[in-house]
């Protein structure tokens, strides 16, 4: 079983400019994603999927691999399906570029209950409690454990104002891949436009998502916020003592 993980990432940002080079403890962002999923016992290979030739340059001068893809894909799923078409895998493991703190055990326990399930796509989630906050992606489940919807509105809505538990996507996903190029295949859905999800276009077409729960304080970096969070966090990172000698520092 070929389960191979991947890295899809852009240097454009809308909110923050270059933000897969922005620097976390004197490292780029994308290299501390690189360098964690690499830790993973249950990942067969691991790839960036990019379009920059300055994220190409930077990850092979580290010793990491590079699939080099066009640059009018509009999400990090239709990249991959670009990557993979003509590999040799079964099972591809999305990691955002951004999930500059993923846990490599997380992506491991992905990848053991993926196998173990039914549905086409699987999701990391974890609890959360920040609410009004648009950049993360909400989920609401059934009893199954798959995805009912995702959103960046804060759901589900609770009527009586009490407080109330959220489930955020944590940006590790896996797919089937003779899945994933079907995903590819389809034209963007109306629920996937209106929210800016890609995840959506799966739960429109009727398949289903698969969740597994971790216990995750890990967050995407989409600002200048997050950005300083992340970096705060980075600092105290037990993972982070680790790997850190091996990266050189690096500075613009």
């Amino acid at each position: 079983m070929q389960v191979v993980g991947m890295i899809p990432v852009r240097l454009e940002s809308t909110r923050l400019s270059e933000k897969a080079l922005a620097l976390i403890q004197n490292i780029p962002m994308i290299l501390h994603t690189w360098k964690r999923c690499s830790f993973s016992k249950l990942l067969t290979d691991l790839y960036v999927v990019t379009d920059s030739e300055k994220i190409q340059n930077l990850i092979s001068s580290y010793g990491g691999k590079v699939i080099m893809t066009r640059s009018n894909h509009m999400s990090g799923s239709d990249r991959l399906a670009e990557a993979v078409e003509n590999m040799d895998v079964d099972i591809i493991i999305n990691i955002q570029g951004d999930e500059a703190l993923v846990d490599p055990n997380d992506i491991d326990k992905l990848v053991s209950n993926f196998l173990e399930n039914d549905s086409p796509v699987g999701l990391l989630a974890t609890k959360y409690s920040k609410t009004n906050s648009p950049s993360d992606i909400k989920l609401v489940i059934n009893e199954k454990n798959h995805v009912m919807y995702a959103s960046r509105a804060d759901i589900p809505f609770s009527k009586n104002g009490l407080e109330n538990e959220l489930l955020k996507a944590y940006h590790v996903v896996a797919f089937q891949k003779d899945f994933l190029l079907t995903y590819a295949s389809w034209q963007p859905t109306q629920l996937e436009l209106i929210e800016g999800n890609e995840y959506l276009r799966i739960l429109e077409k009727g398949y289903s998502i698969s969740v597994t729960e971790v216990s995750s304080s890990a967050i995407s970096v989409d600002t200048a916020e997050d950005l300083s969070i992340v970096n705060h966090k980075m600092e105290k990172d037990s993972l982070f003592n680790v790997y850190k000698a091996d990266l050189i520092s690096f500075s613009n």
